[in-house]
């Protein structure tokens, strides 16, 4: 375990780092756009020959603290002058030995966008299977992964007096929630997780993150947050002797309980008008709907919610347990595979699970009054998932808004249409007329939305000039309908396009 980590020694760190230019662009130059792409199938030697060919503080620093080579201590003393070896060592990050200083731990760029700008830390944590060269050990701190980027691009871009961590890890998501947030509490069961947080805090000089040890929400009993941000360890693991349990992502329950809690947990830690925000698995047992299993436990929590839980993608037992078994470093045909193959098919079999759903959850506390938000879907196209938060925070605020007008209030509206949107026509050939138009949506959930030519026409009226209600006569005169009829037809459904995002009002 990392010693509690040094204020100066970090400040002195960082300044080497970032004069040493140790960035993201810089580390991709060096090697290159083929030997990137192989060191993210954790393939290290196209990166490893490519440094070779390089001599300067980034390649020494790439080498350490990338692909966990030991380099010399002249080499490292070059590129770290302000920290040293020493300090390095102090730090907990390396040792020295016979073979110069030695790794303890990977240090990496990460780079970021979001609503406040570009930016970039650099992330600490235990050394990865690219580094070692063989399987991580079963306490092992994670650091930057694809799920850590989905739930940082999720975050709601919102200012928010206090938002909880629920088991950070690294530190990821408390350094994203900080970019917002006057305080974080970063929680972890893990004490050497959260030493890595603080570390990477001060490595980033990032203020106001309080670290907290201990289970779901027992560091926390009896507060309330603005804002909850959890990539819990949800995957689901059998509890079978023989089968390791990382702690980065078993959460030591059984199925999907894990998630469960967090979720029926979060209310009463969240402020009215506060907001959670987690990934998680769930389980299809017996023929029961995943997204319907969810629902249930939204309605356990003693405060009631609003929920929008998106499903991106759902996995068969096979597939699931082959996709874990391999992170774990056990590949098909080695020792073992089989073994622990059959373990978690005995584990799903016992509860009747059919298939493994994994999404976003999303949690809010009312203001006041009753919930209004109850959406279970499924978004399985593509999706630009760094880039979601804003999306999310625009489509709560216009989902609000619209629940707040009676239909004549809505027509008395003014609308525009996303600036993401367009339209597309299909005919059959010789046809005048389109068998099927659709909308269209680039950002977002990239959305495609079937519609008819009334609503086609509505939307395409929608600049910000008139009224909704005035649009809506208009387009009836035009098509020879009834005005009144129209209008009940039309406007549940522009309702809807508020909420996902392909209109919104005027001016907002």
């Amino acid at each position: 375990m990392i010693p509690e980590p040094s204020p100066s020694l970090c400040a002195a760190l960082a300044a080497d780092l970032d004069a040493a230019g140790y960035t993201s662009a810089r580390l991709r130059a060096l090697w290159g756009v083929v030997a990137d792409e192989a060191l993210g199938r954790g393939r290290a030697l196209p990166v490893r020959r490519a440094l070779a060919r390089v001599d300067d503080a980034a390649a020494t620093l790439a080498r350490l603290f990338w692909l966990g080579d030991p380099v010399s201590s002249g080499e490292l003393e070059r590129a770290l002058p302000r920290c040293g070896v020493a300090g390095l060592v102090a730090l907990g990050l390396a040792r020295e030995d016979a073979a110069g200083i030695v790794p303890l731990a990977v240090v990496r760029p990460q780079a970021f966008v979001d609503d406040a700008g570009a930016g970039e830390w650099w992330i600490a944590s235990d050394l990865d299977e690219v580094a070692l060269g063989g399987p991580i050990a079963p306490d092992h701190v994670l650091g930057v992964g694809g799920a850590s980027m989905t739930l940082a691009g999720l975050q709601l871009p919102v200012p928010a007096d206090r938002v909880l961590d629920l088991g950070t890890g690294c530190g990821i998501q408390a350094l994203r929630a900080r970019r917002a947030a006057e305080a974080v509490v970063a929680t972890d069961v893990s004490e050497p997780a959260l030493r890595f947080a603080r570390l990477n805090a001060l490595l980033n000089d990032v203020a106001g993150v309080q670290t907290r040890h201990g289970s779901l929400f027992e560091p926390v009993a009896g507060e309330s947050f603005d804002r909850i941000v959890s990539n819990p360890p949800f995957v689901i693991t059998p509890r079978a002797t023989g089968v390791p349990a990382y702690e980065y992502r078993d959460g030591g329950l059984e199925g999907d309980d894990l998630v469960r809690a967090v979720v029926t947990g979060a209310g009463t830690h969240l402020s009215p008008g506060g907001t959670a925000q987690l990934l998680g698995n769930w389980e299809y047992r017996d023929g029961e709907d995943g997204l319907e299993r969810v629902r249930e436990w939204v309605a356990l929590s003693p405060v009631a919610l609003d929920a929008w839980v998106i499903e991106r993608e759902r996995l068969d037992p096979v597939a699931y347990a082959e996709l874990w078994i391999r992170d774990g470093g056990t590949v098909p045909g080695s020792p073992g595979y089989d073994v622990l193959l059959s373990a978690w098919l005995d584990d799903f079999a016992a509860r009747g699970v059919d298939e493994i759903g994994f999404g976003y959850i999303l949690l809010r506390r009312p203001r006041e009054g009753r919930p209004t938000l109850a959406r279970y879907e499924r978004v399985a196209q593509p999706v630009a998932e760094r880039a979601l938060g804003a999306h999310l925070a625009a489509c709560l605020v216009a989902h609000d808004r619209q629940r707040a007008l009676d239909d004549d209030g809505l027509a008395a509206s003014v609308l525009q249409v996303a600036d993401d949107v367009t339209e597309a026509r299909h005919h059959l050939p010789g046809a005048a007329d389109p068998s099927v138009i659709e909308l269209r949506q680039g950002g977002g959930f990239s959305r495609t939305i079937p519609v008819d030519p009334a609503l086609a026409a509505l939307v395409g009226a929608c600049d910000g000039e008139l009224p909704v209600g005035r649009l809506i006569d208009a387009i009836a005169q035009l098509m020879e309908v009834d005005a009144a009829a129209l209008r009940e037809d039309l406007l549940p459904r522009v309702r809807d396009l508020l909420g996902d995002g392909l209109l919104r009002f005027a001016g907002s």
